[in-house]
């Protein structure tokens, strides 16, 4: 049975804390997108996937995810680990020397759930064409989802692959795209305006949709239930998911400055307070 929107709810609470606790733990890490995916993530791997027990590098009879946008590692840490890709309790060693769970997602760790590595930002929709195509060869009628970030758009290689995607009529890939309007050093507006990207895509022969509210989880699975039934009809899918940066810890939300910062002490302690839940289970 799937869980239902307060099971997510819950859920979402909990990999807040853990990324929360995971960054301030060695000081470092991106904590602002991944609290703004979180309900994305947890609702994508939750309810919507279908997925395998176990896990193998080749995904076959099922549907598959690639972390583009890999900087937001702790939240794809959290959400691999609460769906029972490895245990919980390793979220402990997030950047430690000789962890499995580098700052960046790799694949010659060996850990279950991550099919690409990720550290340099704009090659996941190149990957994630690869897998689809071959899941399409092989007569696989399962899906292929990817995450990027809206600043990464601004890498040039997301639109040779753009373009791809339709001109070959890739119609089994749903790629999400996190509008929160922030990066590293600003606005996205202020870096690199980037106009409308609707419109982008659309001019790339894409099917476009929005999710206005990116962390309402009802609207999370409406829009990729929406997404979903787009599928199989000639076109790939582009779900541009409206976040907030930093979503559910007040200090973080509303600026780019929690991108790449971890909370101290004090912070931490403020942060938890604000994601409480009678049913958490901290590693």
């Amino acid at each position: 049975m799937k869980p239902n929107t307060q099971q997510l709810s819950d859920l979402t609470i909990q990999v807040r804390r853990d990324i929360l606790r995971m960054v301030h733990a060695v000081n470092s890490g991106h904590p602002g997108g991944s609290l703004g995916c979180t309900e994305f993530l947890v609702t994508l791997y939750q309810n919507i996937m279908e997925r395998k027990e176990g896990f193998d590098m080749d995904g076959i009879g099922e549907d598959i995810f690639f972390l583009s946008n890999g900087h937001i590692s702790p939240v794809f840490y959290s959400v691999l680990a609460r769906s029972g890709y490895f245990p919980i309790s390793e979220l402990a060693t997030f950047r430690l020397l000789n962890s499995r769970l580098q700052g960046h997602p790799t694949t010659h760790e060996g850990l279950p759930g991550v099919r690409m590595a990720s550290g340099s930002l704009g090659q996941g929709l190149s990957v994630a064409l690869g897998a689809a195509q071959a899941k399409k060869l092989n007569g696989d009628k399962h899906l292929v989802y990817t995450l990027h970030g809206d600043g990464e758009l601004q890498e040039g290689q997301n639109w040779e692959a753009i373009m791809y995607a339709s001109a070959k009529k890739v119609d089994n890939l749903i790629a999400t795209v996190d509008v929160n309007g922030k990066q590293i050093d600003g606005t996205t507006d202020e870096v690199l305006a980037m106009g409308s990207l609707r419109a982008k895509f659309e001019a790339f022969d894409w099917d476009v949709l929005e999710i206005a509210e990116g962390n309402n989880i009802d609207a999370i699975i409406a829009g990729l239930t929406d997404a979903k039934s787009r599928t199989g009809k000639g076109k790939p899918v582009c779900i541009l998911l409206h976040t907030e940066m930093g979503n559910g810890v007040d200090f973080m939300m509303h600026t780019h400055a929690w991108h790449g910062k971890a909370p101290n002490n004090d912070q931490l302690a403020a942060a938890l307070a604000q994601n409480y839940s009678a049913d958490q289970i901290d590693y």
